[in-house]
């Protein structure tokens, strides 16, 4: 079924892209492409699962846990790593969930997918504000069972999950005071609001969740992850895909465009994709106004932007129909295994000994894809 949408070329590196896209279009000179992603995921929870943490069968630490774990935070007064409005099916909490690594390496959930902007802003995080006490008095309260949690550790020795709980409460009084600033998104100049899309109600959501973003990374937040839900579709595809589109289209290129305004982009990374592509055929009933696509794991697409990869690149292919990968394929692991290098990090020597045996965030798999990297 061919695309009802034209594709053009942008900037001086020619990227064809979608009519659907216009604003990334406008910074393409600044993305590196991979068209040849391949997963084996064919259901949305294990494409998901994958993606995120390695592993579409087992519970594993994601890979924002991981970052964390190698790098530590750059503020110590908030969360090292921040899950912005995620999907609660699907894998649920195990998306950003530190598993068999300390507990106090798993993301900091910001609101829910099924929650509007203006549910979260009030209060992001759950009792970040302290409504009742004074900070003295919270203060005593704190050291108090903070000593007892102190006593119970030295009897039980080495307890992760005691230590992750103390660290934990620590953590959560200091954001009381330092943690509601980085959330005044209001603060931000009218420009800088319209350049997310903020002034028009289909483009606010995930606005909100990109500027929120730069805020967090402006603070040290080491790893943050955004979702956009209700790509799924099996049906009503022109009338639909459209919304989406427009939904993230000017988010996504304005926060490339602030970050690089900010000198921020060379060492952010980002990156922007699902959990698997669509089928190049149609689903369901065929007619000019609905007809839906299928998941398709075995090609997809998805793009970068700064942290050390090359702008303007376009890398892999695939065949006629768009349904295998011809060259260059690069699987999930090998996606994984590149942010890592990206930050820094050898993913073959990033391990935590669990069950009696190493572990890491690409478990036996992944090569880096030296080809998109600046060095």
């Amino acid at each position: 079924m061919k695309s009802p949408w034209a594709f053009k070329q942008y900037g001086q590196s020619g990227i064809p892209v979608s009519d659907l896209f216009p604003h990334v279009g406008s910074c393409v000179d600044d993305l590196c492409v991979i068209r040849s992603m391949v997963g084996e995921g064919v259901d949305h929870g294990a494409a998901l699962l994958q993606t995120f943490t390695g592993s579409s069968t087992f519970t594993r630490p994601s890979m924002g846990s991981w970052v964390l774990y190698g790098l530590g935070s750059e503020n110590q007064d908030l969360p090292g790593f921040v899950t912005i409005k995620p999907a609660l099916s699907h894998g649920g909490a195990k998306n950003w969930s530190s598993a068999f690594l300390p507990g106090s390496f798993q993301g900091t959930a910001i609101g829910n997918a099924g929650m509007n902007v203006e549910d979260i802003k009030g209060e992001p995080i759950e009792y970040l504000l302290n409504k009742k006490f004074t900070p003295e008095q919270q203060r005593y309260e704190l050291d108090m069972l903070q000593n007892v949690n102190r006593k119970h550790a030295e009897m039980r020795r080495q307890d992760p999950q005691l230590e992750a709980r103390i660290q934990a409460f620590e953590l959560a009084f200091r954001m009381q005071a330092k943690a509601p600033a980085a959330f005044q998104v209001e603060e931000e100049s009218e420009a800088t609001k319209k350049l997310y899309g903020l002034d028009e109600a289909e483009t606010r959501d995930f606005g909100w969740q990109c500027l929120l973003a730069r805020r967090l990374a402006e603070r040290g937040v080491r790893f943050i992850q955004l979702y956009h839900r209700d790509w799924d579709h099996h049906g009503n595809l022109p009338a639909d895909l459209p919304k989406r589109c427009k939904d993230v289209d000017q988010a996504s290129a304005g926060l490339i465009e602030d970050l690089a305004q900010r000198g921020m982009l060379d060492d952010t990374l980002v990156v922007w994709g699902g959990e698997f592509g669509r089928t190049v055929y149609c689903q369901g009933r065929l007619t000019a106004t609905d007809y839906g696509r299928d998941h398709h794991g075995r090609c997809f697409t998805v793009w970068l932007a700064g942290g050390g990869v090359k702008p303007g690149l376009t890398v892999g292919e695939t065949d006629d129909y768009g349904y295998n990968i011809t060259r260059d394929p690069v699987h999930t692991h090998d996606l994984q295994a590149t942010i890592l290098r990206c930050l820094g990090i050898d993913h073959l020597r990033l391990t935590h000994k669990f069950q009696g045996r190493e572990f890491r965030l690409t478990d036996v798999d992944g090569a880096v894809v030296n080809a998109i990297l600046k060095v």
